[in-house]
């Protein structure tokens, strides 16, 4: 007897970029990003423009992604989206759509936490590289958060390391405002990084015990080494351009692995995978690869479509819940926080 296909809309919107995406079981039949340009001209996400801009696009991405994806809309079997956590105002968009969708189509409401996501699009079968086995371990960063998740199954996850103030991506961001380049800043540390020296200058490293981060600290560090220089030499930041983007880079990755190789010690796991936006940092994945090697890990990387904010993440999260029939219905509301352990409890 064939399994019968199951069809799922999925829809991103807890921040800058309004997506929909189809899949048909764990295979993606589109996924298409509107982004906000909008944003850059004030070095940030503007909510109220954010939540604007949503507003203009999710009809017509919706309706383009099912076009691309060659079905109906009485094809879908469900329709998933992203509860949280995120801007309240852009996530209110998403949700009011999706609610609206479901009813009218008479199908499941399935809310999807953003962070699951992330995870989770290591199992979309064109991503083109072999799936985790369970258990394994996650990193996961992003502009908003930094996470070792310790994966025991689909829905069935555990943060064990964050951070207790900035993420990783929120650093590169805010370290790149100072080096003088436009939001988002991080890509552009990555590429200029590339021909520094990552040893030309040390920063401050923060001290946290456990698992858990922090790049408040580090962040300062540069503050005030640029203002130390700059008193000296005004033209600093454009005369050792390349060597302090690739020293910021290093510094943050440094922290990041520092953690990320006492998760492995300390569960004993040696499957490890990347995901979020900052997961597209070049020398991120290089050296997740070096490591795997070193100390005989196997290492997942995502394609690059599936590191950053998508709904093809989004999508196969809620295809896990649909499966389980983990629905929910229509006084769902978004939440701009979600704690990940308490929501797998409630799951």
């Amino acid at each position: 007897m064939t399994q019968k296909e199951t069809i799922i809309l999925g829809i991103e919107s807890s921040c800058d970029d309004t997506s929909a995406a189809i899949l048909k079981n764990e295979t993606i039949l589109s996924n298409l990003i509107a982004g906000q340009d909008v944003h850059r001209e004030y070095g940030g996400v503007v909510p109220e423009l954010a939540s604007r801009a949503h507003l203009q696009s999710i009809v017509p991405v919706v309706d383009a992604a099912i076009k691309k994806a060659g079905i109906q809309r009485t094809d879908i079997d469900g329709v998933a989206f992203t509860k949280g956590p995120g801007l309240l105002g852009s996530l209110v968009v998403g949700t009011s759509f999706a609610k609206s969708f479901a009813l009218a189509m008479d199908i499941p409401l399935i809310d999807v936490n953003h962070m699951y996501g992330h995870v989770l699009a290591h199992f979309i079968d064109d991503a083109g590289k072999e799936k985790p086995q369970f258990p394994f371990l996650c990193l996961t960063v992003s502009g908003g958060h930094t996470q070792i998740v310790r994966v025991k199954d689909h829905l069935d996850m555990e943060v064990i390391g964050t951070t207790i103030d900035d993420a990783a991506g929120e650093a590169f961001d805010k370290i790149a405002k100072l080096l003088g380049f436009e939001y988002p800043g991080g890509p552009f540390i990555d590429k200029y990084a590339v021909k520094g020296n990552p040893d030309a200058f040390s920063f401050g490293i923060p001290k946290v015990g456990g698992l858990d981060y922090s790049f408040s600290g580090l962040k300062t560090s540069v503050l005030y080494f640029l203002q130390k220089q700059e008193r000296i030499n005004p033209s600093f930041i454009e005369d050792n351009l390349e060597d302090l983007c690739a020293s910021v880079q290093r510094s943050i990755i440094n922290i990041l692995f520092k953690k990320l190789i006492l998760a492995t010690e300390q569960t004993g796991i040696v499957q490890v995978a990347l995901a979020g936006g900052v997961s597209a940092n070049s020398e991120l994945r290089s050296r997740l690869k070096e490591e795997g090697q070193k100390r005989n890990w196997k290492v997942y990387i995502p394609k690059f479509e599936y590191c950053t904010d998508n709904a093809a993440m989004i999508a196969i999260t809620g295809k896990y819940m649909f499966d389980k029939k983990v629905f929910c219905d229509q006084s769902v509301t978004a939440q701009a926080r979600i704690n990940f352990n308490a929501y797998k409890a409630a799951k």
